[in-house]
């Protein structure tokens, strides 16, 4: 694997990190700025409303930009977001460097991923993916912990610091690791051309269903404490022994997925959907026996984060005459989904159905997306837009 995908990894590392570490520090800087618990959890939501707003629109200013250019100014916004957010004494001030630092992620993403598929070759397509993923799953084992380890010790600004070093290395290896003019194999593409095809039936499915995954994964994932403690029955100290535990998982699911889904796609796409969907049942029947609870809290980490890379391998295989593009929508997918679970998850909770609702609403969603990829592998639907490399159109 090229070096500049794994550069692309650590930054994604730093990023990740960003995107949720906000949950364990929502206490120091609601003191530190004088607002309320809510409005500091605004901070969550703002930066996943810029992720989805922001993937398809930064894709569109940079997609005529050389990569590397790309790359660097946005993950030099993005420090620069984390720097201001960490000198500010304003809770507005620090709501908009949520914003923009999310639409600099947003589309360093779009550009990350396109640009690790074209180094890596078409041959690797997955294991790329899987390589850039795993920074998110990385952020969950090692950066969001240690982010409120920081937050603890020296306040909640030292965790944004530590961000913006973080993605330092990555903004230093880039210029040599990434080359600099445009490394396509195929002209530019008009934007209005990678629009239209994003508009086909079957990719718009496959994001749907992307999205489902996610919310599904993130729907319980941020609900793990209550579960833990309230449910199972373990005490405070097992919630970021839980918490690793998913994030393990998840890491070694996008490994696995990487090696994987290169050569069998649908079948890891179809054979992870149809195990998560049993297995948060599972979770949901099984959650007051300790050691049944942690165990599919770990596998549950590996099919989601393995399922979801092969889903964004899916999107560019669907994709492949606007690869910009296509990364923008698998981005905004991915965080329409980890925003929308935590509020269904919430409202299950807020109507009364218990500490286990959260985790039913996760097997809820994820039969909504095992009826959307019936729908895909449905004879209409395959007959008319069959996959790249089988005959016929590609969307």
């Amino acid at each position: 694997m090229p070096f500049a995908v794994y550069v692309l990894g650590l930054a994604v590392f730093a990023q990740g990190t960003s995107e949720f570490m906000l949950s364990g520090l929502l206490s120091g800087i609601a003191g530190d700025l004088h607002v309320s618990l809510g409005a500091a959890g605004l901070l969550t939501s703002a930066f996943a409303v810029g992720m989805v707003a922001g993937a398809p629109l930064t894709a569109l200013v940079g997609r005529t930009w050389p990569r590397r250019r790309a790359l660097l100014s946005f993950l030099g916004v993005f420090v620069a977001a984390h720097v201001v957010g960490a000198l500010t004494s304003s809770y507005g001030v620090l709501l908009a460097t949520r914003v923009v630092g999310a639409l600099a992620n947003a589309g360093f993403w779009a550009v990350a991923l396109v640009t690790a598929l074209a180094l890596a070759g078409p041959h690797r397509r997955a294991r790329a993916t899987a390589v850039v993923v795993g920074g998110v799953t990385v952020a969950c084992v090692v950066g969001v912990p240690a982010g409120a380890a920081l937050g603890e010790m020296w306040g909640w600004r030292s965790a944004f610091w530590a961000v913006a070093l973080v993605s330092v290395p990555a903004a230093v290896a880039l210029p040599a690791a990434v080359p600099g003019g445009r490394p396509d194999d195929a002209p530019l593409v008009s934007a209005k051309s990678e629009l239209r095809a994003l508009a086909r039936p079957r990719l718009l499915l496959t994001l749907l269903v992307m999205a489902l995954v996610q919310g599904a994964t993130f729907c319980t994932f941020s609900y793990l404490e209550p579960l833990v403690t309230r449910v199972t029955g373990l005490g405070d100290g097992w919630v970021p022994v839980v918490l690793a535990l998913f994030g393990a998982g998840s890491f070694a699911g996008v490994t696995l997925a990487g090696r994987l889904a290169d050569a069998h796609p649908d079948t890891v796409v179809g054979l992870g959907m149809s195990a998560l969907a049993l297995g948060w049942a599972a979770l949901a029947l099984t959650a007051a026996h300790p050691g049944a609870a942690l165990v599919l809290v770990l596998l549950q980490g590996a099919l989601a984060f393995g399922t979801g890379t092969a889903l964004i391998t899916r999107v560019f295989r669907l994709a492949p005459d606007a690869p910009t593009m296509a990364g923008s929508f698998a981005t905004a997918a991915f965080n329409v989904g980890a925003a929308a679970g935590p509020w269904l998850g919430g409202m299950a909770l807020g109507a009364g159905l218990g500490f286990r609702a959260p985790v039913w609403v996760s097997a809820v969603l994820m039969c909504g997306a095992l009826a959307g990829a019936g729908i895909l592998s449905a004879p209409s639907v395959a007959g008319a837009v069959r996959w790249p490399g089988r005959g016929g159109p590609t969307g």
